[in-house]
């Protein structure tokens, strides 16, 4: 496949996995009302990684910021950093991969050097991927977590207050003591998808740089030095020389 449209088409899905991965960043709805069983004129509330927010019946939305860093637990937090990091990296592999581009012609840039950054974009995307994959995943198996011991709580279970601490998830922690339980929320599914995305066009990107490289040394062959070979007329002469050299000696 030619290098071009490995770069064209890694540059497009990091292009569209580092929108998602923002957009999915910025999202309130991480974790949802699980609405099983509710009436209908109940409050629909749903958490996100910097603010929850509260619905009601009427249409109006409420939502209170999520500041500080003791307030919430390390579980939480870690989420938040692999995004924000997934986000910086995903955007600086853009950039990067705009300067990388083949069909962008630039004075006095190699093609080695585009190469190279090519596989540096391709990397990085890559790493934003994984970042934006791991954070989704912390976060939805802190939801089942939390989903399990409310659904035992509510149903039987009678174990009251034992996981006051995973209200430092944004507030998840639903479900306890007759509190409504949390589900997937939307920005979950965008966050895994940007992920997979990202991973390809990072995927893509470092095999782009396998080809051009490939065609940097297929465009440079090596050169094979072959010894002339002496015709008839150079050895005569070089026998007449000696001839005429013996014959002053005599």
């Amino acid at each position: 496949m030619a290098p071009s449209v490995l770069q064209n088409g890694g540059f497009i899905l990091g292009l569209i996995g580092a929108a998602a991965l923002i957009a999915a960043t910025a999202m309130n709805k991480w974790s949802v009302k699980d609405r099983q069983g509710d009436v209908v004129t109940s409050i629909y509330t749903y958490k996100g990684l910097w603010q929850d927010c509260e619905t009601t019946t009427a249409g109006l939305t409420e939502c209170r910021p999520l500041y500080g860093l003791l307030g919430f637990s390390g579980s939480f937090q870690a989420v938040r950093a692999l995004m924000i990091v997934g986000v910086v990296l995903s955007v600086l592999a853009t950039f990067i991969s705009v300067f990388s581009l083949t069909c962008l012609t630039m004075n006095s840039m190699a093609d080695t050097t585009k190469a190279k950054m090519s596989l540096t974009a391709g990397i990085m995307f890559i790493i934003a991927g994984v970042c934006g994959i791991a954070g989704a995943s912390v976060y939805a198996n802190q939801i089942v977590a939390t989903f399990r011991m409310s659904s035992y709580n509510n149903y039987g279970g009678g174990f009251e207050g034992g996981m006051g601490g995973m209200g430092g998830m944004g507030g998840m922690g639903g479900g306890m003591g007759g509190m409504p339980r949390y589900t997937f929320g939307p920005a979950l599914f965008v966050a895994w998808i940007a992920g997979g995305v990202l991973v390809i066009g990072g995927i893509l990107k470092s095999l782009a740089f396998r080809e051009m490289v490939k065609d940097e040394r297929t465009s440079y062959p090596g050169v094979v030095y072959k010894p002339q070979s002496r015709t008839k007329s150079d050895q005569g002469d070089h026998h007449s020389v000696g001839g005429k050299k013996e014959q002053n000696y005599v």
